[in-house]
């Protein structure tokens, strides 16, 4: 079975594997894996109807689109009408939506087949794969490692191949961080590309869908379906003609020694692929995790005003501490960040992206950490760890900017390492194509973890 989503689309198309084939082989898998914890709910008589008549269509001479037949799943957050929709938690339990996100609907036209309903953060804030109504997402190279978040089943379900790709959403990191986690490829697009209705909110400014999947040129394909353009066809094995950045500061401060040296490995893969690779002095981004927050946080604590009002128990405590850490931003505090958004975002187009066409980064500072590492909520330690987890992928969300990850190698442990590749707003095909390159030059995604024994 392929385990990339272009070779099986590919494959499904061909004739070569049915799509009855591809699902059953999907649900096995999730079985096999089930003690990662990353489905929610598995579809699987409806997955397995959708493919028999995918096969049906395909025998009378007709696909549905370039991924007819092909399984998916999603993070529990996008809603599909009359199907539950519970974004992670104890408060939404048995919401049924009456209306259908366009990017699901986006997916299916084309062909896709959902087998089932993916874990997440509760409400999509967490980045380590915790809830306190799910239990925790693990990670397929090690069960005992965090999965990241907050689109953990995406990151898991991904990693161990179970599926090929998956919608995740990304406001601080969201969808990069389990992908480097979970050793895939993932993309946060430019906020505003994808539409956000449909699929529960955390902060209207910041938030934004993106794909999880097993190759930038899958990434690609996704985003071909998800936007309604052509970014499979730019892709091309080079970067000649890119000027990528290296930043001095923040984003290569006190990495891991292991982070470093892979870091470095894949900024001489890009100077070997053609492209012209430099160092460059970006704006102080200390203060950006600080705006980011003073943004995110409020809009939260207001979307769930209610419920925090009328049911603040039915929260799980670090959600519940988070909100009410949002309400307490004045409305002041919260203007003056939006004012500093916009002054950082023409600092880094004026800056660094007057010289660059993309930035290379790290996607964190340090390898994957244990579970028992970061807690489920834990002391200032912890939460401070927890807030480091993100300082890589946390400044770019603030912007709006693009960017994608995808791995870099593997640490000691096994576990994988990622590079971050960040652009300026629209450039999702330059992204893709850097990705893409970088992938066709290295091995990293060839590798596939195998499942636990199950218990």
């Amino acid at each position: 079975m392929p385990h990339d989503l272009v070779e099986l689309a590919e494959a499904i198309a061909s004739g070569a594997l049915s799509a009855v084939d591809a699902v059953t082989d999907a649900l096995e898998r999730a079985e096999d894996w089930r003690g990662l914890n990353a489905f929610v709910a598995i579809e699987a008589e409806a997955a397995l109807d959708q493919a028999r008549a995918c096969d049906e269509q395909r025998r009378r001479g007709s696909l549905r689109g370039p991924l007819h037949g092909v399984p998916l799943a999603h993070k529990d957050m996008f809603f599909r009408a009359g199907i539950p929709t519970e974004a992670g938690s104890k408060i939404w339990r048995g919401h049924v939506p009456a209306e259908t996100s366009p990017l699901m609907a986006r997916l299916a036209a084309a062909g896709a087949i959902t087998i089932g309903r993916l874990h997440m953060a509760e409400f999509a804030m967490g980045p380590t794969g915790h809830n306190a109504h799910l239990g925790r997402c693990r990670n397929p190279w090690n069960g005992e490692a965090i999965s990241g978040g907050s689109s953990s089943g995406s990151g898991a379900a991904v990693g161990a191949h179970i599926v090929t790709g998956a919608l995740g959403s990304d406001t601080g990191g969201s969808v990069r961080l389990p992908a480097a986690f979970c050793g895939v490829a993932g993309l946060k697009p430019t906020n505003g590309l994808l539409p956000d209705t449909g699929m529960m909110p955390l902060s209207k400014t910041l938030d934004t869908a993106g794909p999880l999947s097993t190759s930038s040129r899958s990434l690609a394909r996704l985003m071909d379906v998800l936007v309604d353009r052509e970014y499979e066809a730019g892709l091309i094995a080079d970067c000649s003609g890119l000027t990528i950045g290296v930043p001095t500061s923040y984003f290569t401060d006190d990495l891991h020694p292991e982070v470093a040296a892979a870091f470095a490995a894949a900024r001489q893969v890009f100077a070997d692929l053609g492209a012209k690779v430099v160092d460059v002095a970006i704006p102080d981004h200390s203060g950006y995790p600080a705006i980011a927050a003073e943004i995110w946080a409020p809009e939260a604590a207001a979307f769930h005003a209610r419920h925090l009002a009328e049911q603040a128990e039915d929260f799980g405590d670090q959600v519940r501490n988070r909100l009410l850490a949002g309400a307490a931003v004045s409305p002041d505090a919260y203007l003056a960040a939006l004012g500093r958004r916009k002054s950082a975002q023409s600092d880094m187009l004026s800056g660094p992206f007057s010289k660059v066409d993309l930035l290379l980064t790290p996607a964190a500072r340090f390898p994957v950490p244990m579970a028992e590492q970061v807690g489920a909520t834990g002391g200032d330690a912890m939460q401070a760890m927890v807030a480091e987890l993100s300082a890589l992928t946390r400044t770019i969300s603030m912007l709006g900017f693009p960017a994608l990850v995808t791995p870099m190698g593997f640490d000691a442990r096994g576990l994988p390492l990622a590079l971050q590749l960040v652009g300026a707003p629209n450039s999702e095909q330059c992204l893709l194509r850097g990705g893409f390159a970088y992938e066709q030059a290295t091995s990293w995604l060839a590798r596939v973890p195998s499942p636990p024994p199950l218990p």
